[in-house]
């Protein structure tokens, strides 16, 4: 038994309703169960309730037994003075012989859930609470009804953009509210992807939009100054374009004050690693894109279609990073420009945030749905969580279906809150 299974009763009243009683015999009516608090203190605030036909306000604890009250230390907590019912699965005072009062010393009443509660809907829950598999739900999913499916991936997408948005709004917080900037910060993390997106995020730090920008019409100076704060200069081999980076890289560091703020070489990660996603070739496709924009933010908001993402996103790089994958030696067929689903990726997970973000801080609904549109309108990622949901019969098909499913599989059913997501209440409910 767990406390959430306590809440999921309470608030929506699956217990025997008709003629509660306390702990000790008092009448008991439910006129509004309250709502459910996750912040400290009660765990429900604003129910309403008659106790003996006496109408009461304010707030509901639950506990796994009454005991836990006295375990907790609430008598000594005049947070919980406000309390007026507490409700427990198991009421364990006469086996351990202690009343349970409020700070103030007033008793507190006690509502007794196990024994009204059907059997059923506690087997019910047992089955999905015990399961090991991943997707607790997974052997009973096909009996859910598709419309309660898609209303619950269409929450859990929802939510998926708002957690994004406030991660972009902390970078938008940071550069007082620079969004050009912001699109730089995010899209260099995510050039990056999961390997090195700390040393991408630092360099976007280390290098502002705004020094690079100023030569835009130098792809060379701007990848001096990338590759050279980058900390990728110093033991490179000595070719002529290396030379020449290394030659504009102390001109421009002293210019706008790079020195001293150089990554060291090894917080770069190139093990088990295809060539083509070498920090050094993303390095210079990054490059390549941002001088290619007189404005990433304008880009990324106000691309009319998809297509205009993806091309601009895969531009060629640099002559050199042509026939590279890295300084030194060149390489037989270079796959130079980000590939599709490497474009695909950045779309998802940096134009998409940063509209959601944007609409928040604009209070523009439309930037919202040009971010949902954007998920619609891409070809959904594929990996083995995804795979996982396409065999249960998902059916997912775009990126907006594969960032529902990641986000119901990662902040649902890891956590094990089944009873917060729409099919396992359902499936509870019976």
């Amino acid at each position: 038994m767990t406390e959430s299974f306590l809440y999921f009763l309470w608030q929506y009243q699956y217990v025997s309703t008709t003629q509660l009683v306390t702990t000790d015999g008092e009448r008991l009516r439910v006129v509004s169960p309250g709502f459910r608090n996750s912040n400290a203190g009660p765990d429900f605030t604003n129910a309403r309730l008659l106790i003996n036909e006496v109408e009461w306000a304010g707030t509901v604890e639950m506990h796994l037994k009454t005991s836990d009250w006295l375990a907790h230390r609430h008598q000594h907590d005049r947070a919980y003075d406000n309390v007026i019912l507490h409700v427990v699965w198991q009421d364990d005072r006469p086996a351990t012989g202690r009343r349970v009062d409020r700070a103030d010393g007033t008793p507190m009443p006690t509502l007794e859930l196990g024994p009204i509660t059907s059997r059923d809907l506690v087997d019910r829950y047992a089955l999905l609470a015990e399961e090991k598999t991943p997707i607790a739900c997974g052997g009973q999913f096909r009996t859910v009804q598709p419309l309660r499916v898609t209303a619950m991936l269409d929450k859990a997408m929802l939510q998926r953009l708002e957690r994004k948005a406030a991660t972009v709004q902390t970078i938008a917080d940071q550069t007082n509210g620079d969004w050009e900037e912001v699109a730089y910060r995010l899209l260099a993390a995510n050039m990056g992807f999961k390997t090195n997106a700390e040393p991408m995020a630092q360099l976007s730090r280390a290098v502002p939009l705004r020094a690079l920008l100023k030569h835009r019409d130098s792809i060379t100076q701007a990848e001096a100054m990338l590759f050279g704060t980058a900390g990728l200069l110093t033991d490179a081999p000595p070719d002529e374009y290396v030379l020449t980076l290394q030659r504009e890289y102390r001109f421009l560091a002293a210019k706008y004050q790079l020195s001293g703020s150089e990554l060291a070489n090894h917080a770069w990660k190139w093990g088990r690693m295809r060539p083509a996603s070498f920090p050094t070739l993303r390095l210079a496709q990054f490059a390549r894109l941002v001088t290619s924009q007189a404005s990433l933010f304008s880009l990324f908001v106000g691309a009319a279609d998809v297509g205009i993402l993806l091309k601009a996103l895969q531009q060629s790089p640099s002559a050199y990073w042509q026939s590279h994958y890295r300084f030194g030696p060149s390489a037989e067929r270079v796959s130079a420009s980000l590939g599709e689903t490497s474009a695909v990726n950045i779309v998802v997970n940096t134009v998409v945030p940063l509209l959601a973000a944007y609409a928040h801080h604009r209070g523009q609904p439309a930037y919202i749905d040009r971010a949902i549109a954007l998920l619609e309108e891409l070809p959904a990622e594929q990996n083995h969580l995804t795979q996982q949901w396409d065999d249960l019969g998902l059916g997912i098909r775009t990126a907006f279906d594969s960032q529902a499913a990641i986000e119901l599989h990662n902040e649902y059913c890891l956590k094990k809150k089944c009873l917060d997501c729409q099919v396992g209440a359902w499936l509870v409910r019976g």
